[in-house]
C-alpha cells in the first residue's frame, strides 16, 4: 500500500514523511523532510532522519553536513554522533570520524558498535594497537559480540600475534559458526603460517558458506598448489577464467600466475582487485606541477629491503645509482630485521624512512611532503605489499618494478619496467601501464653474490653417487600438474636419473611420490632438498646437471642464481610476463636455445641434453664463458639504463605529454 501525502500541520508533516522513509517511498520521505527543515532548520528529528536517509541513499556530504548540525542542537545524542562518525569515516575523513565516535562513547559508554567503528577507523590510519583496544573494550560491553573477535583477529594478526589472532577467529566462530569472513581470516593467518593443510579447510569452509566472498576461490586454489594436491585442478582453473571473464572477484591476482598463462586474464583480475581493495584515493588533490631540477627524486617503496630476493637482485643497482643527477630515499613498509642487508639498504639511500606506522594516505602525504619526482613500487601485488599508498598518488610519476611480474590493472600506476622479450609490442594491449623496455633484460642483478666455503658432496646433499641430476628449486607452488608430469616422461626416457626438488611441506612431497608412482615411476627417484642459507644454496646448485623450469610462472631470482653457478636451464615460453622471464635471462647470458614454447619442445630438449653429454657440456661452456661479460651480471650497465628510463619519464612529465612506450637504447 502506498503512502499518501495528505496532512499540513508540522507533527503531520512529519509522520507522513517517517510513512514514506518506512515504506521505501525515500524521494518522496525527502522531499517532506526539506519542505519541514526549511520552515524549522533547528528540528532535531528532523535532522536526525534526514540525515540518516541522505547516507542511507549514499549522499555522505549531505548526510553528514546534517548531522552536524543535529549535534550541535542536541549535543548529548549518541547516535547522531556514531552515525556522523560512520559518514566521515566512508568519506576518508578518519581523523573526524574517531572524534565523532569518542563523542558518542562520552554519552553512552556501552555503546559496543561505536567500539568497534572506531576500531576500524583506527586500523584504516594503520593504528593497529588503539584499534585492537577499540576492539577489546566493545567484547568489554558485550562479551558474545562475534564481529568483535573477528575484527580483534584481524588487529592481532597485524600486531604480528598470530596465535592470539587464531584464538579471537576461533571465539567468533564459536558464537557464529556460519561466519564466513572468520573462516577466510582464520585461513590467512594459517597460510602465512605455512599451515597449508588447515589453511585450506578454512577457505573451504568460508567458501560453502558464502560462494561469493571476494577473491577467496583463487587463495583456496593457491592453497592446494603449496600442497600440490591437483584434485580438480583443470576444473577449478578453467572456473576462475570463467568467472573473471564475468567480471567476478573470485581471485586477486597473484595466485593466477602460476595457474593461467593468459595476460588478458590477469588484466582482467587485476583491475578488479584494484578497483576493490585499492581504489583511486577520495579526494586525494592533484600534484603540483614542479620545474625541472638537477637531481630527480626518487621514492623507492618496499617491504623488503632486508634479507630477501628483491635486496639479493637490487643492492648493488642502489649503491652505484648516480648522486650527482639523483637523490634516492626508501620508504620502507616491511619488518625491521636488523639484518646485514636491512644495513645495507639504509646505506645506500641519502634517507631510509620506516613508514609502517603510517597509514597509506599518510605515507603518500609524506611522499608528497618530500616532493618526489618518481615513486617506485617495488612490491605489487606480492606479500606485504601497500598499494593504498600509490592510489593516493604518491608522486606524479608512478611506476612498477620487479616485484610483481604483471599489470597491476590500476590508472594510478604511469609505467612498467619490462624488456622486449617479457612483453611484445602486440602484447601491450594486456597491460593497464605504458611500458618501459630496458635495452637487455629487466632484472637487476648484484654482480657477485656471497657463495659459502663449505664443501658438500653428493652423499651430503642426499643425492645418489651417479646418475644425471635433474632440479627445479623453484617455489613448490609453481608446479603444476602438467609440469611434473612432463618432468616424470623426462626421467622416464633418462635413465638413471633423479629429480631434485625444493618441497618444504610433507604433504606436498607425499602428494608428488603418490603421483609419480601412479605414472609408473619410483617415487625414490624424487630427492628433496632442504632450505640452506643462500651462501650454501648457490654452492649446492654445482651438484645439478640442468635445471627444468616450471610453468607458467617460470624462475626469476631463481634462473639468475642458477646462470649465476653455470647451471643450464631448460624453460618453457608463453604468453604472460610471468611465463617468459626465465627466457627473457636465457637469452642475455647468450644461450637463447634453450628456451621452448610447447610442453614436447621442453621434453625433448630435456632428454637430448641428458643423454647427450658433449652437447650438455658445450652449452655449459658457452654458458660460463659469457658469465663474465653478459649484461645480466653487469650492474653498472643495468644501472645506467634503468637512469634512462626514469630521465625518459621525467623528461616526457616536464614537456606536459602525458605517459607512453619508451624504448630505452
Amino acid at each position: 500500500m502506498t503512502a499518501r501525502p495528505s496532512a499540513t500541520t508540522p507533527q503531520a508533516l512529519l509522520n507522513q514523511a517517517l510513512a514514506f522513509h518506512q515504506a521505501g517511498q525515500l524521494g518522496q520521505a525527502t522531499a517532506l523532510y526539506r519542505q519541514l527543515l526549511q520552515a524549522q532548520p533547528r528540528n532535531a528529528d528532523v535532522l536526525w532522519l534526514l540525515g540518516s536517509l541522505e547516507c542511507q541513499v549514499g549522499h555522505l556530504e549531505q548526510g553528514a553536513a546534517l548531522l552536524s548540525r543535529l549535534v550541535e542542537i542536541a549535543p548529548d545524542h549518541a547516535y547522531a554522533h556514531y552515525n556522523l562518525g560512520l559518514a566521515l569515516n566512508k568519506l576518508g575523513r578518519l581523523e573526524e570520524a574517531i572524534a565523532s565516535y569518542a563523542k558518542a562513547l562520552a554519552i553512552k559508554p556501552d555503546y559496543a558498535e561505536a567500539h568497534i567503528n572506531r576500531g576500524t577507523a583506527l586500523r584504516d590510519l594503520n593504528r593497529w594497537g588503539e584499534a585492537l583496544a577499540s576492539y577489546e573494550q566493545a567484547l568489554a560491553v558485550r562479551p558474545d559480540y562475534a564481529e568483535a573477535y573477528y575484527n580483534r583477529g584481524l588487529a592481532l594478526g597485524q600486531l604480528e600475534r598470530p596465535g592470539e589472532a587464531l584464538a579471537s577467529y576461533a571465539q567468533a566462530l564459536a558464537i557464529n559458526p556460519g561466519y564466513a569472513e572468520a573462516h577466510a581470516q582464520r585461513g590467512e593467518i594459517l597460510f602465512a603460517a605455512s599451515r597449508f593443510e588447515e589453511a585450506l579447510a578454512g577457505f573451504e569452509q568460508a567458501l560453502a558458506i558464502t560462494p561469493t566472498l571476494d577473491f577467496l576461490r583463487g587463495q583456496a586454489l593457491y592453497a592446494r598448489l603449496y600442497l600440490c594436491d591437483w584434485r580438480l585442478f583443470d576444473t577449478e582453473r578453467e572456473r576462475l577464467a570463467e568467472q573473471l571473464a564475468n567480471n567476478e572477484t573470485v581471485s586477486s591476482p597473484f595466485p593466477l600466475l602460476a595457474l593461467i598463462d593468459a595476460p588478458q586474464v590477469h588484466r582482467r583480475a587485476a583491475e578488479l582487485y584494484a578497483a576493490v581493495r585499492y581504489p583511486a584515493g577520495h579526494g586525494v588533490p592533484e600534484i603540483a606541477k614542479r620545474g625541472r631540477r638537477e637531481r630527480i627524486r626518487i621514492g623507492y617503496f618496499s617491504a623488503d629491503f632486508r634479507h630477501h630476493p628483491m635486496m639479493h637482485l637490487m643492492a648493488e643497482m642502489f649503491e652505484l645509482h648516480d648522486r650527482r643527477r639523483f637523490e634516492l630515499i626508501a620508504f620502507s613498509f616491511g619488518p625491521d630485521t636488523g639484518d646485514s642487508w636491512r644495513e645495507r639498504a639504509a646505506r645506500a639511500f641519502d634517507q631510509f624512512i620506516d613508514i609502517r606506522s603510517l597509514s597509506d594516505r599518510e605515507a603518500a602525504a609524506l611522499a608528497r611532503n618530500l616532493e618526489l619526482d618518481l615513486a617506485i613500487d617495488l612490491n605489487g601485488f606480492t606479500l606485504g605489499c601497500r598499494p593504498g599508498i600509490f592510489a593516493d598518488r604518491a608522486a606524479p610519476i608512478q611506476v612498477s618494478y620487479l616485484g610483481y611480474p604483471g599489470t597491476m590493472g590500476a590508472p594510478y600506476i604511469d609505467y612498467l619496467l619490462a624488456d622486449r622479450t617479457l612483453i611484445p609490442a602486440d602484447a601491450q594491449q594486456h597491460y593497464c601501464e605504458k611500458i618501459v623496455y630496458l635495452p637487455d633484460t629487466y632484472q637487476a642483478n648484484c654482480r657477485e653474490q656471497e657463495l659459502s666455503d663449505k664443501e658438500i658432496g653428493r652423499a651430503g646433499l642426499g643425492l645418489p653417487a651417479s646418475g644425471f641430476v635433474f632440479c627445479s628449486f623453484n617455489t613448490h607452488y609453481k608446479i603444476t600438474p602438467d609440469v611434473f608430469d612432463s618432468w616424470l616422461r623426462i626421467i622416464t626416457r633418462v635413465p638413471d636419473s633423479v629429480l631434485w626438488l625444493l618441497v618444504g611441506n610433507q604433504t606436498a612431497r607425499l602428494n608428488l611420490g603418490k603421483r609419480a608412482a601412479q605414472a609408473g615411476v619410483d617415487p625414490q627417484r624424487l630427492i628433496f632438498a632442504a632450505g640452506l642459507p643462500t651462501a650454501e644454496h648457490l654452492n649446492r646448485l654445482r651438484s645439478a646437471d640442468l635445471f627444468l623450469d616450471t610453468f607458467p610462472y617460470t624462475a626469476h631470482t631463481t634462473a639468475s642464481d642458477a646462470l649465476r653457478m653455470g647451471l643450464p636451464i631448460v624453460t618453457r615460453s608463453g604468453q604472460s610476463f610471468a611465463s617468459r622471464v626465465a627466457a627473457s635471462l636465457l637469452k642475455v647470458v647468450g644461450v637463447p636455445d634453450l628456451i621452448t614454447t610447447t610442453p614436447q619442445e621442453y621434453e625433448a630438449l630435456a632428454v637430448t641434453l641428458a643423454t647427450q653429454p658433449e652437447q650438455l657440456a658445450a652449452v655449459r661452456q658457452r654458458l660460463l664463458a659469457n658469465l663474465p661479460t653478459c649484461a645480466l651480471f653487469d650492474a653498472e650497465r643495468f644501472t645506467r639504463a634503468i637512469e634512462s628510463a626514469y630521465i625518459a619519464m621525467y623528461e616526457r612529465y616536464q614537456d606536459d605529454l602525458p605517459p607512453d612506450h619508451i624504448v630505452v637504447t
